[in-house]
C-alpha cells in the first residue's frame, strides 16, 4: 500500500514528500499503522476535504475494498480453505508479502530518508533499539525525532 499511497498523494502534490515520510514514521509507532496513516494523509492533504472530514473519508476509503472483498468471499470460504490448491496459493501470497514489505522499505523509505552516513547511523541505532533491546516503537520514534532535531539545531548533516 505504501508505494500506491505515495504515488497517489505525493506525485500530484497533495502531500509533501517529507510530510508523507514523517507521517509514515510516526504512524508506525501506533497500533494499526495503516488506519492511522490513512487518517493522517486525509487530514493533511491539500485539496479538500481535509482535517477531520478528510481523515474520516480516507480511513473509510482505505478499508472499504477489503471489507467488500471479505464480505463477498465469506460465503465460499469454508469450501475454499479445504482445497489443496487454495492453501498452496495462500502460502505463496504470505511469502510474497515479505518481498513487498522489503520493496516498500526500500522505496520510498530508504531512498527518501537515507542520504548521508548520519541518516544510516540513526536508522541503524533505531533498528538495534527495536530488535536487540526491545524498546517500544513509540519511544524509538520519539528518540529518533529528538536526535534529528538536535542534529538540525547543531548544523549536523541529516
Amino acid at each position: 500500500m505504501l508505494p500506491l499511497l505515495q504515488t497517489t498523494m505525493v506525485e500530484p502534490g497533495w502531500v509533501d514528500q517529507n510530510l508523507f515520510l514523517a507521517g509514515y514514521g510516526a504512524t508506525q509507532a501506533m497500533p494499526g499503522p495503516l488506519f492511522t496513516f490513512a487518517a493522517f494523509l486525509g487530514a493533511v492533504e491539500i485539496p479538500g476535504p481535509s482535517g477531520w472530514v478528510g481523515a474520516i473519508v480516507a480511513t473509510v476509503s482505505i478499508f472499504a475494498p477489503s471489507f467488500l472483498l471479505v464480505g463477498g468471499l465469506l460465503p465460499f470460504w469454508d469450501t475454499l480453505r479445504h482445497r489443496t490448491g487454495m492453501r498452496a496459493a495462500l502460502r505463496g501470497v504470505n511469502a510474497a508479502v515479505v518481498g513487498v514489505l522489503l520493496a516498500a522499505l526500500f522505496t520510498p523509505i530508504w531512498t527518501g530518508a537515507v542520504h548521508t552516513a548520519a541518516d544510516f547511523g540513526l536508522g541503524l541505532v533505531a533498528f538495534l533499539l527495536l530488535t536487540l533491546w526491545a524498546v517500544p516503537p513509540w519511544l524509538v520514534v520519539v528518540l529518533g525525532a529528538v536526535a534529528g532535531e538536535t542534529a538540525v539545531r547543531f548544523g549536523l548533516p541529516v
